[in-house]
């Protein structure tokens, strides 16, 4: 019986989608998002989700602890709060070989070009990364064509640039909670992906004028 594609040492217990083949159950534990891009519906991967404990967050460690989210915030950009992220994870999935910390990095970058406009400038801030950048332009271009539908259907353009900063500060707050630290982990993009079905992601989240 041949051994475990990883290892090639130790016996198969299960099928692995990420490498084609039969693998042990040691390898897929430390192999899982590491050295193995597993796709989002392997059950082996879904059952790692229920049990992963999320990363410790130190207080030092929230970014733009200057920009303040509350929850009152939250309720009054519901709206954008949900296309953004809709948006983001279109983004990424269309960007091959994407993972978190690639979005952590595109957030990142987008998130100091709100400031830099805060300040008055306009200056926009790209990433090196050839995948983070190309995640922003998708984002950047979503919001765009965002602020275009809602001028259309209201007259005015009533999306600030500040609102759009809170909620960028909200997501990159959320990927630090969801990234599991795993060099090709995807748990935050999993994490967006429970709040939209297949078919939102491919059409976008509907438009929605509070």
């Amino acid at each position: 019986m041949a051994g475990c594609q990883i290892c090639e040492t130790r016996r198969p217990r299960r099928f692995c989608p990420g490498v084609n083949g039969e693998i042990c159950s040691l390898c897929c534990g430390r192999e899982r998002e590491v050295t193995v891009t597993c796709p989002f519906d392997c059950p082996h991967l879904r059952e790692a989700r229920a049990h992963e404990r999320p990363p410790e967050i130190k207080p030092e460690d929230i970014p733009n602890k200057d920009v303040r989210i509350s929850e009152q915030f939250l309720r009054d950009n519901e709206p954008l709060l949900m296309f953004a992220a809709g948006a983001l994870l279109r983004s990424a999935a269309e960007t091959p070989g994407a993972v978190d910390d690639d979005v952590r990095e595109a957030l990142a970058c987008t998130v100091r070009t709100y400031l830099t406009l805060e300040s008055g400038l306009v200056y926009e801030t790209r990433p090196a990364n050839p995948l983070a950048a190309n995640i922003q332009a998708r984002l950047q271009a979503s919001f765009q064509e965002y602020r275009q539908q809602v001028a259309r259907r209201t007259g005015v353009n009533t999306i600030r640039d500040t609102d759009v900063l809170g909620v960028l500060v909200f997501l990159r707050r959320l990927e630090i909670q969801h990234n599991n630290g795993r060099r090709r982990g995807r748990a935050f993009m999993d994490f967006l992906r429970s709040f939209f079905p297949q078919d939102t992601q491919a059409s976008g989240p509907p438009l929605i004028v509070g």
